[in-house]
C-alpha cells in the first residue's frame, strides 16, 4: 500500500488484506489519474479521513493499473465509492458529491 493524494493507496496485490481483513469499515474510492470527479472529490475524502479516521477507513484503488479488483465489483464508472464492512461491499455510489451529501449517505456506517 502506498499514499498519493493523501489517501493510501491499494492495489490487486493487497486489497484482501488492506480492505477485506480490516476492523474498521472501508471506504474504498475506484478512481484513475484522467478522472476529472475524481480529483473534486478527492479534497472532501482527505477531510473525511482525518475528521472520521478512528471509525472509517478510507483507501483509493485505480481502476486502470488493477483491473482485477474493478472487474470483481462490477465498476463501471468513476468515481466509484463502495463501502465494505466486515469484508463484504455493503454500499456502492457512483459520482462526486458535496462532503455533506457524502457524509449523510455514510451515516449508517460511521
Amino acid at each position: 500500500m502506498s499514499v498519493t493524494g493523501g489517501l493510501p493507496q491499494v492495489t490487486d496485490v493487497d486489497f484482501e488484506t488492506e480492505v477485506i481483513g480490516s476492523d474498521l469499515p472501508v471506504l474504498v474510492q475506484f478512481t484513475a489519474d484522467w478522472c476529472g470527479p475524481c480529483r473534486q472529490l478527492a479534497p472532501v475524502l482527505k477531510d473525511i479521513a482525518f475528521e472520521e479516521g478512528d471509525r472509517l477507513r478510507i483507501v483509493q484503488i485505480d481502476v486502470d493499473r488493477n483491473p482485477e479488483t474493478t472487474v470483481a465489483y462490477g465498476v463501471l464508472s468513476t468515481p466509484t465509492l463502495m463501502v465494505f464492512q466486515d469484508g463484504e461491499p455493503v454500499r456502492s455510489m457512483v459520482g462526486a458529491r458535496p462532503k455533506r451529501r457524502l457524509l449523510e449517505e455514510l451515516a449508517d456506517v460511521l
